[in-house]
């Protein structure tokens, strides 16, 4: 069931990545796994502007979920070791994932468990992408590296660490995305502000376990984005857009940190005041980073980016409901995004990032304040077509129920 892979995700927050090294910060597979992604929108953006190249952007993202949801099956396995496996037991450890998630596709849209098991056992299917993918996950594993590498050169075995990860970027130069990363120039600066993400936490004035990132953060409202837009049938270019706008729906934050909602809204007009600084940021610190051709897309996902929209004629039409989207704008063409999904995705995480504390035991009264003012405005409401009024009585009533029976 969707909840059950939602969970699932959050399991990913706890399993700490180069746990066998000296680490000055925390790293966890959550934000490994979102950083992948920023870095594969960025490379597959270079090979389709700068190469014309035909990337499949469904096969891409479900890709990424995929090796993502694969890992968290497989996370006790050290890299040298997991690849090894693969390469002679790829049949049986794939059997064993599949086995470990059947009940989490229950009640998502037949399709995706079947691509799951194509992308697992065909190597064929999505080749290209995989090949985009596989170069994102070793430049977000060198990104990592080079913080541990300069608190511990002297570590055994690090320097053959270091030749593995820079010679397995090297296979993957033939990628423009890659070579032009590699200069660490503009392209780069973007990543290593969206890398920086993962260094503030969600709910930062509160204990909270396990801690979250606003990267891991805005992946999962990527996936939850993304696997709600399947069940509304949503078009590729909706479902491309919906799941890229939940994965920087925050990123203005790296410029403006992660002010909490009761801060924003104690003094009138603060929180105007916050979004014109976030947009100007955008606009002369970020955005700049990015080649132009790819500027205005960015914009769309970022600004307004809790709002229903679509394009007519060049130009945005704002508000829409979701009935009239699925009716008249559900097409390439109009290249539609469902802001109140991602909005209610949003409100989803950050519940559930404060139920999970709670059901740990580690609680404060702005985390139980936050958690039932969020239920109580999703309580019974079905939005963009999705009962969001069960999901949040299934995760806090459950939570009721373990706190109630020890």
């Amino acid at each position: 069931m969707i909840e059950d892979l939602i969970e699932r995700l959050y399991e990913a927050a706890s399993m700490n990545r180069w746990n066998d090294h000296i680490r000055p910060v925390e790293l966890t597979e959550l934000d490994k796994q979102a950083h992948k992604m920023v870095l594969a929108y960025v490379i597959a953006k270079f090979e389709e502007k700068d190469r014309n190249a035909d990337v499949n952007w469904q096969k891409l993202i479900e890709g990424g979920i995929f090796e993502f949801l694969h890992r968290t099956i497989l996370t006790d396995l050290k890299p040298p070791i997991f690849h090894k496996m693969m390469e002679e037991k790829a049949k049986d450890l794939n059997d064993h994932v599949i086995s470990k998630l059947k009940g989490d596709f229950k009640g998502l849209k037949p399709q995706f468990e079947a691509n799951f098991k194509r992308y697992l056992f065909d190597t064929e299917y999505s080749k290209f992408e995989r090949k985009i993918l596989k170069a994102a996950h070793y430049l977000a594993t060198n990104w990592e590296f080079r913080i541990i590498y300069h608190s511990s050169p002297f570590i055994y075995g690090i320097e053959d660490t270091k030749a593995e990860i820079e010679n397995q970027i090297e296979d993957h130069y033939d990628l423009i995305g890659v070579q032009k990363l590699s200069l660490e120039k503009k392209s780069f600066g973007f990543i290593d502000l969206c890398g920086q993400l993962r260094f503030q936490e969600r709910w930062a004035h509160s204990p909270r376990v396990p801690k979250t990132s606003v990267l891991g953060h805005m992946y999962i409202v990527a996936i939850t984005s993304y696997l709600f837009s399947l069940e509304n049938e949503a078009c590729p270019k909706r479902l491309y857009n919906n799941f890229f706008a939940g994965l920087f729906h925050d990123l203005p934050e790296v410029l403006t940190k992660d002010i909490i909602s009761p801060v924003k809204s104690s003094v009138k007009g603060l929180e105007d005041l916050i979004k014109e600084f976030e947009e100007n940021q955008m606009k002369t610190r970020l955005l700049p980073l990015l080649p132009v051709s790819w500027r205005r897309e960015m914009n769309y996902f970022t600004k307004d980016e809790f709002v229903n929209k679509v394009r007519v004629e060049d130009s945005i039409k704002k508000g829409i409901d979701f009935k009239e989207i699925n009716r008249k704008y559900n097409k390439n063409e109009y290249y539609p995004l469902d802001g109140e999904l991602i909005k209610a995705c949003d409100k989803l995480a950050a519940f559930i990032e404060a139920d999970l504390s709670i059901k740990h035991g580690i609680t404060s009264k702005k985390l139980e304040e936050g958690r039932m003012d969020i239920y109580k405005k999703f309580k019974g409401k079905k939005i963009s077509g999705i009962d969001f009024g069960y999901l949040f009585d299934y995760f806090f009533k459950r939570t009721f129920t373990m706190e109630s029976n020890p």
